[in-house]
């Protein structure tokens, strides 16, 4: 065949020996090349004939493949009729597990009988057995039998509908009933509620009655805690009924010395009778809390009139001090159960002071400026007692806030009689302007009472006392700072700043003394210390009250208040140095500076302005270096004030010759230096202006350069004049342009025809007319206006 069809021998060998490889390897792993998942016929071939000449073994080869095939066949057939038995083995094999799952059904339910019966026989005897023991009421046994009994009960809840098991339920429900009520007529027998209690210590029937409350209904439990509570504290009620002398808030302490000695009392006689999970002991404390809160709450109702703050502060200490002493000795643990409902106490006030407050400092301190970004120590736990007697007091606490009120208002009637008796603080250059003292105080008490009202109650009492502190600081900044400024009279002269700028030259001006500048650079700092430390107030405040009460705590008019005096110091400053140099610019204004002939050193007037700026402008600023933001805001104010003024008095300044304009024009750049100069003349310390005072000053100076560069040009021909005047000065207003014509001197007629010119020429020019401005012969060129600046600037710096 191989030799009649060699490609189609070729490809049944391949494809037999493909199939016997794969059948081979899923059944028999073997190494065999045929059983290689990567088996390759082609290579195995040619494993077989290597050469042409072992072609001649073909048939031999094949037929042993063709054997293997064959074996392969037998196998499988084999394999497929033993599978035939399989399913009737199966079946065979299902009916013996059916029957092992049935032995094992029968051996679990065998299992719960017996158990069952076990039961049955132990809830049975037990109920029996109780029934005895309560009767000769052996609760130590009956305590444990009777724990055992209900455990075992609770195995039959699905068996109640057979009647035996219904009944012995029934008998152990009404064995439970009659121990509760035994157990609580005999400690009724012990306690008796009328009558004194039984000497004693505790028998040991009762202690062991109480390990069986402790599995009888928690009511049993409840009763037997109320009455033996209600029996220990009813000698109290009767010591301390409000008709007695001991029951007024001046010897509350003997409430507290009372409950100490009944505890420990207690501690000795009854401490082991009660299991030690019930608390006995707190409890007492606690109920006695809750009687005493509402006794004292009953007779500060009817003797409300009697009540003083120094008592009622001592009344609420002694109390504190108690709710304090009841967190140390106890956990707190019977306030969750419903002996006392948590939310009849305030909630905890937060202690962003518990630095100073748990200190001997706290009097002493002050609210410092950096106290918000200061750490604050880890808060302390929560009292769980706090205010479980002195909210009793949060009522009647309108007598503390009237008391605080009252001394605020003499504290700051002190601070009124001591300012005029020790009159103004002293100039204090070296710390920068000296803080009056009383401000200081006034935070002092301030804090001391908004930390002792925080320990009283963060309620409704914390906002009355807000409304307090806002009263006092108003008070503080009218009566004390502001009542306190100069007045803008000389008490030589009587001459108010409006007068001044009336004043001839020559005339004395009324200024501030160097303690009047002092006083008020010491009210301005006082008023921005008020101002910062105000602001802190509010969010302490804001700590300290309850936190649906924060909403109404706001000091923002207070903080407007200060910030209005301290805008009034600055005023009173800047109207001081501005009227001081009125003098000079009316001197200015009144020169026939048509008769100047030669430009020579700055005018006198200049002088006088450069004088009294040296001497307020560094006396200010050394009492305000401790607040540099208001010394840079009087400085640009004085700016704002001063450079208008210079420009409406050179308005004044008319007829000017072109010598006088070249004078005013020096005297004007020398007065702009002056005020560039301003904020660090006579300093060692050279400080470079701020940047916004010297745009205001550059500003202003070079509008009033402008306006004599206008005047020192030739009016010839008029319409170059109009537009270099509306090139310098882009003031399209025809007042302005009307003064400058009367600066020039220029006659009626020629100013109506300028006028007009002026109107016609305020729209945008014709293309035309640009050019007549640069043909100007008469015009100042660029180099001669040049040179006149440089020769300007020559003689400043030979004046300097």
């Amino acid at each position: 065949q191989f030799c009649q069809s060699p490609h189609l021998a070729y490809r049944s060998i391949s494809f037999s020996l493909q199939m016997l490889s794969q059948i081979h390897l899923a059944v028999f792993p073997s190494q065999d090349p045929l059983d290689r998942a990567d088996f390759n016929a082609v290579e195995y071939i040619n494993t077989l004939f290597p050469t042409e000449q072992s072609l001649a073994n073909i048939d031999e080869i094949v037929s042993k493949i063709r054997l293997k095939i064959r074996r392969l066949d037998d196998n499988i057939r084999t394999v497929v009729r033993g599978q035939t038995n399989v399913g009737q083995d199966g079946r065979q094999v299902k009916e013996i597990t059916r029957d092992i799952k049935q032995l094992d059904h029968a051996k679990r339910h065998l299992t719960t009988s017996i158990t069952t019966l076990n039961h049955l026989h132990m809830l049975a005897g037990g109920v029996d057995s109780l029934e005895a023991m309560t009767r000769r009421r052996q609760y130590g046994e009956v305590a444990n039998l009777l724990q055992g009994v209900v455990n075992v009960l609770e195995h039959f809840n699905k068996y109640m509908g057979i009647p035996q098991i219904r009944q012995l339920s029934e008998r152990v429900k009404a064995a439970q009933n009659e121990l509760g009520q035994q157990i609580l007529a005999d400690f009724e027998e012990a306690f008796p509620s009328q009558g004194t209690k039984r000497p004693g210590g505790p028998s040991n029937v009762l202690r062991d009655a109480c390990l069986v409350a402790n599995v009888l209904d928690p009511r049993i439990k409840q009763e037997i805690i109320k009455k033996f509570i209600k029996q220990h504290l009813s000698e109290y009620l009767v010591l301390f009924h409000e008709n007695q002398d001991v029951a007024w808030l001046d010897k509350i302490d003997r409430r507290y010395a009372w409950i100490k000695r009944q505890l420990m009392d207690y501690e000795e006689k009854y401490g082991r009778m009660f299991p030690q999970e019930w608390c006995m002991t707190e409890r007492i404390a606690v109920e006695f809390c809750h009687v005493t809160r509402t006794e004292l709450a009953k007779i500060m109702r009817t003797r409300a009139k009697e009540i003083e703050v120094k008592l009622l502060l001592f009344a609420i200490q002694r109390t504190t001090n108690f709710e304090g002493l009841m967190a140390k000795r106890f956990s707190g643990c019977t306030l969750a159960d419903g002996t006392m409902k948590k939310a009849e106490l305030p909630p905890p006030s937060t202690n962003p002071f518990l630095e100073d407050e748990t200190g001997t400092e706290t009097d002493e301190t002050v609210i410092e400026k950096g106290d918000i970004d200061r750490p604050k120590k880890p808060k302390a736990p929560d009292n769980p007692f706090h205010g479980i007697v002195s909210k009793c007091f949060e009522p009647h606490l309108y007598v503390y806030i009237e008391s605080q009120d009252k001394n605020l208002g003499e504290l700051i009637d002190r601070f009124v009689a001591d300012f005029k008796a020790q009159g103004p603080p002293k100039p204090n250059v070296d710390e920068g302007g000296a803080v009056l003292p009383s401000c200081a105080d006034l935070f002092v008490y301030y804090k001391k009472c908004m930390v002792q009202c925080s320990q009283l109650s963060t309620g409704e009492p914390m906002i009355a006392l807000t409304t307090i502190f806002q009263k006092y600081l108003r008070e503080y900044a009218w009566k004390i700072l502001s009542g306190n400024l100069p007045k803008t009279t000389s008490s030589s002269g009587g001459l108010t700043i409006t007068s001044l700028l009336k004043e001839k030259e020559g005339s004395e001006v009324a200024k501030f003394t160097v303690e009047e500048l002092c006083l008020i650079c010491s009210i301005l700092s006082t008023a921005e210390y008020c101002l910062a430390t105000t602001q802190q107030l509010e969010e302490k405040l804001k700590e300290k009250v309850d936190a649906s009460l924060m909403e109404r705590i706001n000091l923002t008019g207070e903080m407007d208040t200060f910030s209005i005096v301290i805008s009034n110091s600055i005023q009173l400053l800047v109207q001081d140095l501005d009227a001081a140099c009125d003098p000079a610019l009316t001197a200015m204004s009144k020169m026939q500076w048509q008769n100047v002939e030669h430009v020579g050193d700055q005018s006198p007037y200049v002088t006088s302005v450069i004088l009294h700026i040296k001497q307020n402008v560094p006396i200010i600023r050394d009492n305000l270096a401790s607040t540099r933001k208001y010394f840079t805001q009087f400085c640009i104010k004085f700016a704002n004030s001063f450079i208008p003024k210079f420009i409406n008095h050179l308005f004044k300044c008319k007829p000017i010759s072109m010598v006088g304009a070249e004078q005013l024009l020096l005297d004007t750049h020398s007065l702009k230096m002056v005020l560039l100069d301003l904020p660090s003349i006579g300093s060692q310390v050279v400080r470079k202006a701020p940047a916004s005072y010297t745009k205001i000053v550059v500003k202003g100076m070079t509008r009033a350069e402008m306006i004599l560069k206008v005047v020192m040009a030739p009016h010839e021909p008029p319409v170059v004049f109009v537009d270099n005047y509306i090139k310098l000065l882009a003031d399209c207003s025809t007042d302005t342009f009307q003064k400058i014509l009367d600066m020039k001197g220029l006659k009626r007629s020629e100013q109506s025809s300028m006028l007009e010119l002026f109107r016609q020429r305020l729209p945008a020019p014709p293309s035309g007319v640009e050019n007549t401005s640069s043909m100007s012969l008469t015009a100042p060129t660029p180099e001669q206006e040049s040179s006149r600046i440089r020769k300007l600037e020559k003689l400043i710096k030979k004046r300097l």
